[in-house]
C-alpha cells in the first residue's frame, strides 16, 4: 500500500506544465560561463541581491547563482539557493530571453519575505520587450 502512494505521486508530477519546469539548458553549468558573465557583463544591485547581466545571443536565459559562505551554514545557504530557484522558475515567462545571469544573494534574502524577494528580484532581471502598439501596465 504504501508503495503504491509513492508511485501515484510521481505520477501527478508528470502534470506540471512546461512553462514551470526548469530544465539543465536554462542553467550556468560551468566556471567559464560564470567567468564571461563577470567579465563582459554588467551589474544591476538592489537591497537583497547583485545580479550580473551578459547577452547570451541564444533564445533562452541560463541562470547562475553564488551563495558565499560567508552567510552562514550549508543548510542556511541551500535555503537561499532553493528560493532562489523557485523565484527564477516560477517567473521565467516575466524575464527576457537571451541573457546569462548570475544572482549574488545578500545575507536577508535567507529570512525575508518570499513575495518580496520575487519582487525584487525581478526588478533587476530584464523585461521582455513589448509589442509595438501595446500599453506598458505601470507597478
Amino acid at each position: 500500500m504504501r508503495n503504491a502512494a509513492k508511485k501515484d505521486a510521481t505520477i501527478s508530477r508528470g502534470s506540471e506544465s512546461p512553462r514551470l519546469k526548469f530544465p539543465r539548458s536554462c542553467r550556468l553549468l560551468c566556471r567559464a560561463q560564470y567567468d564571461a558573465v563577470y567579465q563582459e557583463g554588467r551589474r544591476r544591485a538592489g537591497r537583497e541581491f547583485t545580479v550580473f547581466l551578459r547577452p547570451n545571443g541564444l533564445d533562452l536565459s541560463r541562470f547562475g547563482w553564488s551563495v558565499k559562505k560567508a552567510l552562514g551554514t550549508a543548510v542556511r545557504r541551500n535555503r537561499i539557493r532553493r528560493r532562489l530557484r523557485e523565484i527564477v522558475r516560477l517567473n521565467r515567462q516575466e524575464i527576457a530571453s537571451g541573457w546569462d545571469i548570475v544572482i549574488h544573494p545578500r545575507s536577508s534574502a535567507a529570512t525575508a519575505d518570499f513575495r518580496s524577494l520575487a519582487d525584487q528580484l525581478l526588478r533587476l532581471l530584464p523585461r521582455p520587450a513589448l509589442p509595438e502598439g501595446q500599453p506598458q501596465n505601470s507597478p
